[in-house]
């Protein structure tokens, strides 16, 4: 059986590290929305799943969840530009004020379409909470509120992360060695 872990070139963000940086941001956005009622956080599937999770259980508030997953990379290693809603949301925001918690922002064009396309719907408010953000990469200037860490421009995978939908299940978020992605 192939061992996950043998594919890892290196941790670039241990367990403690992240697990310790989610709360500090679930404390950052209580404080930001403690006087809202009707908070609504926005899952983009698949890979912000762990994230949403972990936040969700460290956010005291009341809040509800919804998810939309979206495509832009296939199973390619950077992102095609072309965006495209797979899943969306179920509940009505016009009234809401809504969190976009995503995995990891790389050109922006994901997240500038998905902010687009919910602006449209008129929420309360639109904020975007992201774990990683790469912004050597950024190809459109996405207004980020909450960066759980800047990082650089590798190719990482784990704690949601994937290639070719593997790895999402390490509990860090590492480097994939170059070998497996250029078979």
């Amino acid at each position: 059986m192939r061992d996950l872990y043998d594919d890892i070139a290196s941790v670039l963000i241990d367990e403690d590290r992240l697990q310790a940086r989610i709360q500090e941001l679930a404390q950052e956005i209580e404080d930001d929305y403690q006087d809202v009622d009707n908070l609504l956080l926005l899952c983009v599937l698949k890979g912000a799943i762990m994230f949403l999770g972990n936040l969700s259980l460290l956010i005291k508030r009341p809040h509800v969840l919804d998810f939309m997953a979206v495509s832009s990379y296939g199973s390619g290693t950077s992102s095609s530009g072309a965006v495209k809603i797979v899943l969306d949301l179920k509940t009505d925001i016009s009234d809401k004020h809504v969190l976009i918690v995503e995995d990891i922002i790389d050109s922006g064009h994901t997240l500038d379409y998905l902010r687009r396309t919910l602006l449209a719907r008129k929420p309360e408010t639109l904020r975007i909470c992201t774990l990683l953000n790469k912004p050597s990469r950024r190809e459109i200037d996405v207004q980020v509120d909450y960066i759980g860490f800047d990082i650089p421009d590798k190719f990482v995978v784990g704690y949601g992360l994937d290639f070719d939908e593997q790895y999402r299940n390490l509990p860090f978020i590492g480097v994939l060695k170059d070998a497996v992605f250029m078979n």
